[in-house]
């Protein structure tokens, strides 16, 4: 006598896995779009470029994921059940990537601000960045609306996300709030972003006196940002004004053989790298101004020439 068992089902997967599975679809859902709108006819040569870098860049983000789940069950729940393959295929136009790369770009973002395991939190909140950064690569190019930035104002200390808002808001609404004050960092780490900032500004303040036309204006543009930025993370780590403050009054600066749009990027790549590691070690739902600050940088290296990549801030991953 044989007992009957219960047909095979597919796994519940929990949230972290949701979020990952997530984040690969987003990144498979460009690749195919930008592979297909890259062979279309009549897609100006600089426009097919771009896309099949985008293609190539967003494939190797969803293999960094972990790529697609395959239970194994898949075929046989399908047919147990009767369904069918769905017909629908994604538009295949280069305005329909910049759009699929701005909604992969925002729901990545949120991902990293709240996955629970740093590195998986770090890999997204670098994988969403250059999802940004294609956007706008390829929205310039095409004249279509490119992505909205996250708001890069570092919290004080004593403000809470959502001051003076319903707490019943959405999420969505929420999300436009005061983000949260980093935590889990300790005093060694923020110092050593303080100092990444503020020593960005004073070689930039230092380069664009030394500079003339729009070269002067963006190194100070910068410099003004960064010290600022230097000044607001002094705040959070209860430094500033004190004798554990970490900054200095000034700083070796490369000589006149590195050109200042080669410092600039380097100085915006090095900052980026500092935020991607404080996204992983950061609590999850205070990253988001990380999160942002990676992006940041990530969009200023490139204005000053770096190339764009598939994991901006993970030079492991390079």
């Amino acid at each position: 006598m044989r007992l009957e068992t219960p047909p095979p089902t597919e796994p519940v997967p929990d949230a972290a896995e949701v979020v990952r599975r997530t984040a690969v679809a987003d990144a498979l859902l460009v690749a195919d779009q930008a592979e297909g709108a890259a062979g279309a006819e009549g897609i100006p040569s600089d426009v097919a470029a771009e896309l099949e870098l985008i293609a190539e860049a967003t494939t190797l983000q969803a293999q960094q994921l972990g790529g697609e789940y395959d239970s194994g069950l898949g075929d046989i729940v399908a047919e147990d059940a009767g369904a069918s393959p769905s017909a629908t295929t994604p538009e295949q136009t280069p305005r329909a990537v910049v759009r699929s790369l701005r909604d992969a770009a925002t729901r990545t973002r949120a991902a990293a601000d709240q996955a629970q395991a740093g590195p998986l939190g770090r890999l997204l909140g670098s994988v969403s960045a250059a999802q940004a950064l294609y956007a706008r690569d390829l929205a310039q190019l095409t004249g279509a609306r490119g992505p909205a930035l996250p708001p890069t104002e570092i919290p004080e200390p004593d403000a809470e996300p959502g001051d003076g808002e319903d707490a019943s808001a959405s999420p969505a609404a929420a999300a436009t709030g005061p983000a949260a004050v980093p935590t889990g960092l300790s005093a060694e780490e923020l110092d050593a972003l303080i100092l990444a900032e503020d020593s960005a500004a004073y070689a930039l303040e230092v380069r664009a006196a030394q500079a003339d036309g729009e070269v002067r204006t963006r190194a100070y543009d910068r410099a003004r940002l960064h010290r600022a930025r230097a000044q607001g993370w002094a705040v959070v780590a209860g430094t500033d004004g004190s004798d554990q403050d970490p900054r200095r009054v000034a700083y070796a600066v490369p000589g006149s053989d590195t050109a200042t749009p080669d410092l600039a990027r380097g100085l915006e790549e090095d900052l980026a790298q500092n935020y991607a590691t404080l996204i992983g070690l950061a609590e999850p739902g205070t990253r988001a101004v990380l999160v942002a600050l990676l992006t940041d940088a990530t969009m200023a290296g490139a204005q000053w020439g770096a190339p764009a990549v598939p994991f901006p801030g993970l030079p492991e991953r390079a």
